[in-house]
């Protein structure tokens, strides 16, 4: 399978948001057949285009002669480049953690966070914390406009959902930590989901948080299994199957989002 390329690039995704990867790849991937909760959109857009996402890979800026030789211009031009595109954006954000978890090298997420702030924008960071943030960088990070989704499910694991509980508690000391739900409609004739709706309960309880909606595979497990509640909806002109728990929640292009990936709140 091919690898990703360890250059960073600005790109839109279909809902308009605007993202910078600092890493491709996840290495959930090797802990969950088919990424988290059987269903992950970034492994399923990897394996159409032929890329290994459990292979995670660093995206940096031009740095050496090679790539100087190859791409025809220098480091800072890129970098320039880059903050130039960013500050021109019409999103007033922009957002790390779309095709691959940036918890996977913290210490270069930070580093590359650190030359992003020069366009003058906040960085939403979005992780599952596969790798628990140094102690010895959380310091920096008080310094720069970061606000941290900590992705969640009452489909986790209870150690997993306490040590990312944990993670999301923590950050609130050094950036806005905010806690981002994948939600579901969980079916109430069974146990399974009753005791998940209780979670869910409680996950809904803290303070700074997104509701995402589930958009799980029609064959998925916690479908076929009735765990949850699914219901074909259109989503950005395609119809699709959703599990909604709030039917208020926003569902739709990124400009018109109250929650801002949790910059407004």
């Amino acid at each position: 399978m091919k690898e990703y390329k360890n250059i960073i690039t600005l790109n839109r995704n279909r809902r308009g948001c605007y993202i910078i990867d600092t890493i491709k790849g996840c290495s959930g991937i090797l802990k969950y057949k088919g990424g988290c909760y059987n269903d992950c959109y970034a492994f399923k857009i990897a394996n159409r285009y032929g890329f290994d996402f459990s292979s995670t890979i660093k995206r940096d800026f031009y740095k050496n002669n090679e790539q100087l030789d190859l791409f025809g211009f220098e480091d800072d031009i890129h970098m320039s480049k880059i903050i130039k595109a960013i500050k021109k954006i019409s999103m007033p954000f922009i957002r790390i953690g779309e095709m691959g978890d940036p918890s996977e090298n913290w210490e270069h997420t930070i580093s590359v966070c650190k030359i992003l702030a020069l366009a003058k924008k906040p960085i939403v960071v979005i992780t599952k914390h596969w790798k628990k943030i140094p102690d010895l960088i959380l310091n920096e990070i008080t310094k720069l406009n970061i606000c941290i989704n900590t992705s969640v499910s009452a489909l986790d694991d209870y150690n997993v959902l306490k040590y990312r509980l944990e993670q999301y508690n923590k950050l609130k000391n050094y950036c806005k930590s905010v806690l981002r739900i994948v939600s579901c409609n969980f079916n109430l004739r069974y146990s399974e989901g009753q005791l998940r709706t209780k979670i869910q309960d409680d996950l809904f309880q803290n303070d700074k948080i997104i509701d995402t909606v589930f958009r799980p595979d029609k064959n998925n497990p916690l479908i076929v299994n009735k765990i949850i509640n699914v219901e074909t909806i259109k989503f950005l002109n395609t119809n699709m199957v959703a599990s909604i728990y709030d039917k208020n929640t926003y569902f739709g292009y990124c400009n018109n989002c109250p929650d801002m990936c949790g910059v407004t709140l």
